[in-house]
């Protein structure tokens, strides 16, 4: 049983430390994973700063825990994350993204999404995020824009090119926000976002299809807004013209994006389509 329990000391959380002994099966259970997991906490078998050590990676993984299984962090590992994020930078850019796309397709990744933001570490390969916390409009006070993709994100399907396009689709707003007479203005945002999607994409080391085809929705998720005068027949064709194959996927980002933000075009949009 000892080197059984010297295996699962070595695991990420207490809620994957657990093993059956067989063939009468009885449950090794030396970390307490089952009563965590009744109590939907998520700790790790040895100090978080051992574990977290041992493997950085095992902080993005903690995202996934909390949003995917509705796990609550004990402060401890909370607290360890804050203070060693800066760690996942050894940590291959290639597993970065495989562990991001595994928490963007669980039912509802907000939690697991303000995790990384609130520890800082977003910061070390996804910076745009804590970038975006900047008020749609101070005078009207509506949600920021943070607040507004995570929403996207979550009423997505969790289908993973959509997801990744909600999570980008409006990282160009704060290098485009102006504020005028009419108020606040992102002339050009899903421009500025699509480039700066297929930069953060690349460094990361998405395939070239999945950097253009995210780079795409981003830069075509306003495209419907552009027909508020009518959509005449050449409107539709170009409209399906211009997506290509991605029809499917810039219809269900435009319309997460209108029922997130506006009511009066989720309307419209459902009538149009």
């Amino acid at each position: 049983a000892s080197a059984i329990e010297a295996d699962l000391s070595r695991r990420d959380f207490t809620v994957n430390a657990m093993a059956l002994a067989l063939p009468e099966p009885e449950l090794i259970d030396p970390f307490g994973g089952a009563s965590d997991l009744a109590a939907q906490v998520l700790r790790t078998p040895s100090g978080p700063e051992v574990s977290f050590a041992d493997d950085p990676l095992r902080m993005m993984r903690a995202a996934r825990f909390i949003a995917g299984y509705g796990l609550t962090p004990e402060d401890g590992l909370r607290d360890a994350v804050v203070a060693m994020a800066e760690r996942i930078d050894i940590v291959s850019a290639e597993r970065i993204r495989d562990e991001l796309d595994k928490l963007l397709v669980v039912d509802d990744p907000s939690a697991g999404l303000w995790f990384l933001v609130d520890t800082g570490l977003a910061d070390h390969f996804l910076p745009e995020l804590n970038a975006m916390r900047l008020e749609q409009d101070p005078i009207h006070r509506h949600k920021d824009v943070l607040a507004h993709t995570i929403a996207v994100v979550a009423k997505t399907q969790p289908e993973r090119i959509v997801r990744l396009a909600a999570l980008m689709h409006d990282i160009g707003k704060p290098r485009t926000r102006s504020i005028g007479e009419h108020g606040v203005s992102f002339h050009h945002h899903e421009v500025v976002g699509a480039r700066m999607t297929r930069k953060r994409m690349t460094a990361l080391r998405y395939s070239n299809d999945d950097v253009e085809a995210v780079s795409q929705l981003v830069e075509l998720h306003l495209r419907f807004h552009t027909y508020k005068m009518g959509w005449t027949d050449s409107a539709v064709r170009r409209f399906v013209r211009d997506a290509g194959p991605l029809l499917d996927e810039l219809i269900e980002l435009t319309r997460c994006d209108c029922t997130t933000r506006n009511q009066r075009k989720a309307a419209t949009l459902a009538a149009r389509m």
